[in-house]
């Protein structure tokens, strides 16, 4: 057999070898739904212990959560940065870059967050006060919020180790370490609400201890993961790990506007809070509740989403714009599906589901329309969710800050709108989404369309990789 002929025979079982787009897309996405389930899960069975205190200690546990939220979207955000980065110089080839982003991406997560947590921790009371809530409840959120602003620190690593190697293609190992995390926080938070097995009765503060503790345990284990190394990928070594404003730089470009789109996110989220603590302590209490359940049917979306980033990184890395326009379709058609099933689900047993948490007749009322309101809107989400995510891995996160911002913010508007001037509930609250979502999945598809042609005619037009790959589409 000739070299060339033996060349091409090595090149077509390769390929043969290679698992299929769609494989591809599910072993990157259901682990990262699982992951995330586990995670909402923590925080279902966190506020099914809190509500078992009371009404006041769920609405304070509530607020301040919204807050958490806030924060970390925008240093968590960053980590997309950095996911984006190492799975399009893993593509490349690039293995010592993407072991050099992995150690910055950390490096600079910490150096972030730190004084944002300490200003937080202070600054508790003055922010809860925002909210309007009642004495009992503000008391509540401001000791639960100086907990958890305390140790914002160690959740950021975990988040951006998580992110690192799913740019790798690795989304089972931080699976596995969210399901430890969870198992373990199980028996802490019981313990430090309640006072059992010898530990102190802190009441709702003793959740955002019980939480805080499991995820230090996660971090650790994912740095020591991250240390031995993935995919040929480690952050062993002495290289790398002071500050470098270039990667920073790099890291920023694409984790700022993604930082800034969750920022303004959860900004419209708390807003919606306020909006609804507005209505009252059981309104405020139902929605806490049905957010939490309703987080659960967005999971496939955000799995989905995570794994089409990842994959049109690599994919934008290795100069195949084919194969990241096929893993984005398919990951749009199955977050569709499994968020309309999700919907219908969810829809049919809201009430029951809310009776869990709650036997308030006024709180199951509210939460159950809000519930199966939004059931109504999940697939629209899951278009809009996998269509952004497709757009981070190109490099392209202004558009999707631009598009999903602006239409959550009007969202917010319409529904302050309806409740101060139209008598209007939790239901209509949730309700304005069915207005905004539609056309907001339609844009985002339309717009990754375009990208996509963008990119291809790139690549024909440079067949040979430049040094450092730049995004290919604008912004």
């Amino acid at each position: 057999m000739s070299e060339s002929t033996a060349g091409v025979a090595t090149a077509g079982t390769e390929e043969a070898a290679r698992p299929t787009a769609q494989k591809r897309v599910f072993n990157l996405a259901w682990p990262v739904i699982g992951e995330s389930f586990l995670e909402t899960m923590l925080m279902v069975v966190d506020t099914w212990m809190v509500a078992q205190l009371s009404t006041a200690a769920i609405a304070g546990v509530g607020a301040s959560a919204q807050v958490m939220f806030f924060i970390i979207a925008a240093l968590g955000a960053l980590s997309v940065g950095s996911s984006v980065l190492v799975a399009q110089a893993f593509g490349a080839g690039n293995l010592e870059q993407a072991a050099r982003l992995a150690r910055q991406s950390i490096i600079w997560s910490i150096l972030l967050s730190l004084p944002l947590a300490l200003t937080g921790f202070f600054l508790s009371g003055q922010v809860i006060a925002l909210f309007g809530v009642e004495p009992d409840v503000a008391q509540i959120a401001k000791e639960y919020l100086q907990v958890t602003m305390a140790t914002v620190v160690v959740l950021i690593v975990l988040m951006i180790g998580g992110g690192a190697l799913r740019g790798l293609g690795d989304s089972q190992t931080p699976m596995r370490v969210t399901a430890l995390a969870n198992f373990v926080n199980v028996f802490l938070t019981y313990g430090l609400i309640f006072g059992v097995a010898g530990l102190p009765g802190l009441g709702a503060v003793g959740s955002a201890w019980g939480t805080f503790l499991s995820r230090l345990l996660a971090a650790i284990l994912l740095l020591i993961v991250m240390w031995r190394g993935r995919q040929g990928v480690s952050i062993a070594g002495r290289s790398n790990w002071l500050p470098e404003f270039s990667v920073a730089s790099s890291v920023m470009r694409i984790g700022v506007p993604a930082a800034l789109e969750q920022l303004l996110i959860s900004a419209a989220f708390t807003a919606m809070t306020a909006i609804v603590a507005s209505l009252g302590t059981a309104a405020l209490a139902s929605h806490r509740i049905a957010f939490n359940i309703l987080s659960l049917s967005f999971l496939p979306g955000f799995g989905f989403a995570i794994a089409a980033t990842a994959l049109v990184g690599q994919s934008f890395g290795a100069r195949k714009p084919e194969e990241g326009a096929e893993a984005a379709a398919i990951a749009t058609r199955w977050a569709a599906a499994w968020m309309a099933a999700m919907g219908v689900v969810s829809y049919l047993l809201a009430e029951p589901i809310m009776a869990l948490f709650s036997q308030d007749e006024t709180v199951l009322r509210d939460g159950v329309n809000a519930i199966q309101v939004v059931a109504l809107a999940q697939p629209f989400w899951a278009v809009l969710f996998v269509q952004s995510g497709a757009l981070r891995g190109m490099g392209n996160t202004n558009f999707p800050l631009r598009v999903n911002s602006a239409s959550l913010w009007a969202t917010m508007a319409i529904a302050w709108l309806a409740v101060n001037y139209f008598n209007g509930q939790i239901a209509h609250v949730w309700g304005v989404f069915l207005l905004t979502s539609p056309i907001n999945a339609f844009i985002l598809w339309k717009r990754f369309k375009r990208a996509v042609a963008e990119w291809t005619s790139q690549v024909e037009n440079h067949p040979q990789p430049v040094a450092t790959p730049e995004p290919a589409v604008s912004n």
